[in-house]
């Protein structure tokens, strides 16, 4: 699900608008005030000499509105941005940006709860599956599952290492019923003809290698899950 909608909106620069509210001794907007922008959005909230700064609500004539801490015409701190396709955001900004902690609803209920850099998904943070209610717990590099992570079903999970989205390396299925397997993902790397510039088309799939089952122990890392259990039984 993408996480980017719209947040485009005039800076006040050049044409102004309409504006009611407070001003300091230089005439500038200094205090509460209620904007209409050329392209009709509208501000309402604090300003300091001229910016929006503060606590204020934005709403954009596409129907998205944020709603929240402002600082120098930027969303700047703690607030909530409601999306035109449903979806809506709540948590930290820096410089426009969502950054720190926060949580992203999607219009299909999907959710994540965590750690933004860049407007990415990035660092830690759990992915929540509305229809099944499957999750990602883990890891999170410029919005992609990356590095140590688990993924959880209904009644089993998967514990162990994450490239580009996808599960790599040793790992182990840990199921409810009280049992490991461990073993690995491969990469295996397929040609699937040619195109019409005589290019050969190369595509990857994953292939699961079970290596052994055992009692249920504890998940030390994603490189040593694979060795860690004692009494290995062999398949």
């Amino acid at each position: 699900m993408s996480d980017v909608g719209s947040e485009e909106f005039d800076d006040e620069q050049g044409s102004l608008g309409e504006y009611e509210g407070d001003r300091n001794e230089a005439g500038e907007r200094h205090g509460q005030g209620k904007a209409v922008l050329p392209n009709g959005d509208t501000y309402q909230g604090a300003y300091e000499n001229g910016k929006r700064c503060g606590q204020g609500t934005y709403k954009f004539k596409n129907g998205a509105r944020y709603i929240g801490e402002w600082y120098m015409n930027l969303k700047h701190g703690q607030g909530v941005f409601y999306y035109p396709d449903g979806s809506k955001y709540e948590g930290s900004w820096v410089d426009d940006q969502r950054q720190g902690h926060g949580v992203y609803t999607y219009p299909n209920g999907d959710t994540y709860d965590g750690e933004w850099l860049h407007h990415q998904r990035h660092g830690q943070g759990t992915y929540t599956h509305h229809d099944t209610g499957s999750q990602y717990m883990g890891t999170w590099i410029m919005g992609k599952m990356e590095s140590a992570g688990e993924l959880i079903h209904l009644n089993h999970r998967y514990q162990g290492n994450f490239v580009n989205n996808n599960p790599s390396g040793p790992g182990k299925y840990v199921f409810d019923i009280g049992c490991e397997q461990h073993g690995e993902y491969l990469q295996l790397e397929q040609d699937k003809g040619e195109t019409e510039e005589d290019e050969t088309v190369i595509t990857t799939t994953l292939k699961w290698k079970p290596k052994a089952v055992t009692g249920l122990s504890v998940w030390t890392s994603e490189k040593d899950s694979a060795t860690s259990a004692q009494a290995v039984v062999e398949e």
